[in-house]
């Protein structure tokens, strides 16, 4: 396991401030994590698990499988998030997404190979998808003064599994399983706030999706866009508030956010 930095994060990057030089993250006690492609990179960890299940047996596209996967998750959720009737178990949800794209032309013959082992251990590859090469130890930098915490659509035998491959510290994990839907819908964020008892300013949103970061700021959450390599839902011009966005805070990795953070708890610090 990773330890906790011992030293303060040393950064002059002041993106994220506002004109006056006030810190957006001053009264954040806890930051609220999507996963899926802001914490892990699904689309790399499930397609190179797909390569090498099928290594020797089947050559095919599997980002392109992944992909495609990913994107009826996405789907379904968002169905189920504005009160369509769907499964609150995202292993389950990730079975169906498979046995439906094995019905497709593109993919029936995969259904052949594949018997029902080898579909179960498919599903079980998306509890074990790596970090991005920044998270951990942002993870724990933000850890160092803050509560750090899931808000995903993962159900918490997958979130529990992938924060052990991946080395991810949670102090909670909060998960639509637990709070009765997924993301956008509002008892997302709202159980959230509820259940660690603080006002919304004090509660950070963190997420590589638009979409994400302006629900839990339509709920008075703060808002953390982190960039992320062909996330969709991602537009080219988000930017802080500071430079006239939409988020509170803009950054390129966690470790960018831990620094705004260390500034915020240590002003008189010389950085």
């Amino acid at each position: 396991m990773s330890s906790v930095p011992s030293q303060p994060y040393l950064s002059t990057s002041k993106r994220s401030t506002g004109p006056s030089g006030q810190n957006p993250l001053k009264d954040v006690k806890a930051f609220a994590f999507d996963v899926w492609g802001t914490v892990v990179n699904w689309r790399k960890g499930v397609a190179d698990q797909l390569r090498a299940f099928n290594s020797g047996k089947i050559d095919d596209d599997w980002d392109a499988f992944t992909a495609e996967w990913r994107e009826n998750y996405y789907e379904m959720t968002f169905s189920i998030a504005s009160g369509a009737e769907g499964t609150m178990n995202v292993d389950v949800m990730h079975r169906q997404i498979l046995e439906k794209m094995l019905q497709t032309p593109r993919w029936k013959y995969l259904a052949s190979h594949w018997d029902e082992e080898a579909r179960r251990e498919l599903v079980q590859f998306w509890h074990r998808v790596p970090g991005w090469p920044d998270t951990t130890e942002g993870l724990y930098g933000l850890k160092r003064y803050a509560i750090i915490g899931t808000l995903s659509n993962g159900n918490i035998r997958t979130l529990v599994d992938m924060a052990k491959y991946a080395d991810l510290p949670w102090d909670v994990i909060f998960s639509s399983e637990l709070l009765g839907s997924y993301k956008p819908n509002p008892k997302m964020y709202l159980g959230a706030l509820h259940h660690l008892s603080l006002e919304p300013h004090q509660c950070a949103m963190v997420a590589a999706h638009i979409y994400d970061l302006r629900a839990a700021a339509s709920h008075g959450m703060k808002t953390v866009f982190v960039r992320r390599p062909q996330e969709p839902d991602a537009p080219d011009d988000v930017r802080s508030k500071a430079d006239g966005g939409e988020v509170d805070v803009y950054a390129e990795s966690f470790t960018e956010v831990a620094e705004l953070l260390e500034r915020a708890r240590l002003p008189s610090a010389s950085l």
